[in-house]
């Protein structure tokens, strides 16, 4: 049976939050404009940035919000050129990669950062090859829409009811739902496990380990 995981990547593969604020408050800086707080920050970082500035910026126009995800993106890259950025894989997210890999395993993820963020950071940590659909911000409507996942499933020729979106935040849980995918969240991002049950999450996991378990992995 044909089987795919697909995951968020900041807050449930990676640990960026760090840089994200950082480029976030160097955007509004640019701006003369007060930044959000970081916890304010790292909630909205799911989502497709004009939607985080949205958020961020409540009364903001359209334009306004590209401006400042135009800020965004000019912080980011010049801290990656800097060689700044540091996106670490959470600890056993990578040999659970693997396993699920060598377990038949199709692996996708679906987030709100770009192609060129998302490829990088999964070039980094040699993992690129295990996936078989990267669907990202550049092409996609923000989370809760469910286009990421339904193209994952297209892509890949997948029936929903043989997908799991695996993710950090209610966006993810909302996004997996109108999908008609299964949802887990996990406890170590963004958002709260309260939240990620209130929004669809069928159970959360509080350690990588327990994810393992509960996508039945058997192997390693």
């Amino acid at each position: 049976m044909s089987r795919i995981a697909i995951f968020d990547c900041d807050g449930t593969l990676v640990d960026g939050q760090a840089n994200v604020c950082l480029a976030m408050e160097e955007a509004f800086a640019a701006a003369s404009l007060e930044a959000p707080s970081r916890a304010l920050i790292r909630r909205a970082v799911v989502l497709s940035l004009p939607q985080a500035m949205a958020m961020l910026l409540p009364g903001s126009t359209p334009a306004e919000q590209e401006m400042l995800a135009e800020s965004y993106r000019l912080a980011f890259r010049e801290h990656r050129r800097l060689g700044q950025v540091d996106e670490p894989l959470f600890d056993g997210i990578a040999p659970l990669l693997r396993q699920l890999h060598a377990e038949g395993w199709q692996l996708a993820v679906a987030t709100g950062k770009s192609r060129r963020g998302l490829r990088h950071c999964l070039a980094t940590h040699g993992v690129s090859d295990l996936f078989s659909s990267l669907q990202t911000a550049d092409d996609h409507p923000s989370k809760p829409d469910p286009a990421m996942i339904a193209a994952v499933l297209w892509e890949t020729g997948i029936d929903a009811k043989d997908a799991v979106m695996i993710g950090d935040t209610s966006f993810d849980m909302l996004m997996a739902s109108a999908a008609g995918v299964r949802a887990i969240g996990v406890d170590w991002g963004y958002h709260h496990a309260e939240e990620l049950l209130a929004t669809g999450a069928e159970r959360v996991a509080e350690t990588v380990e327990e994810l393992a378990g509960m996508l039945e992995v058997t192997s390693g």
